[in-house]
């Protein structure tokens, strides 16, 4: 069996040439990405058994989701830099373990307090984990590898989300929710076991302090902005809470900003994204991602609402286009050398802008599945197609022993871009919906139409109040709910065609020599710094 090299070295020595170590290297990484990424949506998918076995309200099962999200974005930064400086394989097995236990916690939790701290441990864990998980990839495998081995984990980061929610779905239909948590703490036992085998550790040699301030000031702006994005749809845009969130993450982002900007060793340094690579690739997951988690929003309700299916049957229906994304990711690399990188992240923008053109123009009540499902196809192949070069892109913006902090700049990325499409999209199908219903309902008891007006579950649950308008009513809500899906699917396309264009911009187009000379520049400067320190040493 490959030997474990578990040496303390520089990012930019550990380059694995064994192709077996590489395979389990890959798996491990991807392994311990999926237990996060699945604990991301998987408890969505049981609040009504939560609220029943706790006697919880609907607001502390929804923080009970949340706090997960909420420490995992906040911690990113912080720990993936951590993560570079003390090692990231001591950082990974710290994750698994501290995810592990907390995993364990929660599904044993007695009371919603218990649920509650060990969901926000596990979001500590999982901040741990998920910006090391690419940062091994990037330390460790060599160039001509690299991409594949990115999009092996962009698949499972895009669409381990969605298998995430299928097996969350079949465990609550079949068991109960603290099922949910022995897959997480399976895949935690497997993923540790092949780190400590496998995994060589990589790290920073610090010729600075860590940047507390940086890390603490960017804790605050994503903790801030993230919340303002999650309570703004459920609390109101103009709660004080609210506007409290968002000024605090607004102004402590500046404070980050112009803190990194002096810092002789930032965190993160903003002027980097003056690189057309970082900048692109961040915008292009933001969009992505953002696009992503809008959908979501519109496709559960339509699947459970409009066409009456089960979690479980929801969750299967999302699977195809899961799929595909996850092949379109492992495809990238390849098309990428023959067109490049750029031009296949616009492929990649311009399928799923089709995408959503064909969700907003075909779907139908009528029409059910099948009229979205071409949509679902194109935009599991355009987003499949734009993470693999996006992630590349902004890793490769980074120094090599930077990586935990490219990783971690990545998936906050990804953390913000879901917030903000989950917050937009899903208000703009709640605007459209109740803009489309209040002219069919009056015909219909007040107090009936009133609850018709909150939301198309709302509707079909009073219905039945409705009397002989009780069949108007069923329809009127789910039309109006296609209308509101409509306004949301032509959003959304628009996003993702005005980054589209801003990919394709003139001045950011660069010869593939010129790429390559620079490229091949940078990693003689960095070899050379690295013999350097090595003299010192």
């Amino acid at each position: 069996m490959p030997t474990n090299r578990s040496s303390q070295t520089s990012g930019l020595d550990t380059a694995v040439q064994d192709p077996r170590q590489r395979c389990t290297i890959l798996a491990a990484v991807c392994i311990a990405l999926m237990a996060v990424i699945a604990s991301v949506s998987g408890l969505g998918v049981a609040q009504p058994e939560l609220s029943a076995s706790f006697g919880a309200s609907q607001t502390e099962v929804l923080w009970i989701i949340n706090i997960y999200t909420i420490t995992l974005a906040a911690l990113l930064l912080p720990l993936g830099a951590l993560g570079d400086r003390r090692g990231r394989k001591p950082m990974l097995l710290a994750g698994l373990l501290t995810f592990g236990v907390a995993s364990a916690a929660a599904g044993l939790a007695g009371s919603p307090e218990v649920m509650l701290g060990a969901r926000f441990l596990s979001g500590v864990g999982a901040a741990m984990i998920m910006p090391v998980t690419l940062a091994v990839i990037t330390s460790t495998f060599p160039e001509g590898e690299r991409a594949k081995a990115i999009g092996v984990w962009t698949g499972v980061a895009g669409g381990g989300g969605i298998l995430g929610m299928f097996l969350s779905a079949a465990l609550v239909d079949l068991a109960s929710w603290r099922w949910l948590f022995v897959l997480p703490v399976a895949l935690v036992v497997v993923a540790g076991a092949m780190t400590l085998r496998s995994v060589p550790n990589s790290r920073e040699l610090p010729t600075h302090r860590f940047d507390l301030v940086g890390a603490l000031a960017s804790l605050v702006a994503v903790v801030g902005l993230v919340y303002f994005l999650h309570e703004g749809p459920a609390g109101g845009w103009t709660a004080p809470a609210t506007l409290l969130s968002a000024v605090v993450g607004v102004v402590a982002g500046v404070v980050f900003v112009l803190w990194e900007r002096r810092s002789a060793a930032p965190l993160l340094d903003v002027r980097l994204f003056r690189q057309r690579g970082l900048a692109g690739g961040s915008v292009s997951l933001l969009a992505v991602f953002g696009v992503q988690a809008g959908i979501f929003v519109v496709l559960f309700p339509f699947f459970q609402a409009v066409l009456g299916w089960s979690g479980l049957e929801s969750t299967l229906a999302l699977m195809p286009m899961a799929v595909l994304m996850m092949a379109a990711s492992g495809l990238a690399p390849r098309l990428a050398q023959r067109i490049g990188s750029r031009a296949t992240m616009a492929v990649g923008i311009l399928l799923s802008s089709g995408g959503l053109v064909l969700m907003a123009a075909l779907v139908s009540v009528g029409g059910g599945y099948l009229s979205i499902l071409p949509g679902m196809l194109a935009m599991g192949l355009g987003m499949g197609l734009t993470m693999t070069p996006a992630t590349e892109a902004i890793t490769s913006s980074l120094p090599r022993d930077k990586q935990g902090v490219g990783s971690a700049l990545n998936d906050v990325t990804r953390e913000f871009g879901t917030a903000l499409g989950v917050a937009l999209l899903g208000a703009l199908v709640t605007t459209g919906y109740r803009s489309a219903i209040g002219s069919r309902l009056h015909a219909v008891p007040a107090q009936v139409a009133d609850t018709a007006r909150q939301g198309v579950a709302n509707a079909l649950a009073a219905a039945h109040e409705a009397g002989p308008q009780a069949h108007a009513v069923t329809v009127a809500a789910r039309e109006s709910f296609v209308s509101g899906w409509q306004q949301a699917m032509w959003a959304g396309a628009v996003v993702m065609a005005i980054v589209f264009v801003a990919i394709l911009l003139p001045g950011s187009r660069r010869s593939q020599p010129e790429a390559q000379t620079q490229s091949q520049s940078s990693d003689s400067d960095a070899s050379a710094s690295e013999e350097l320190v090595a003299e010192a040493r």
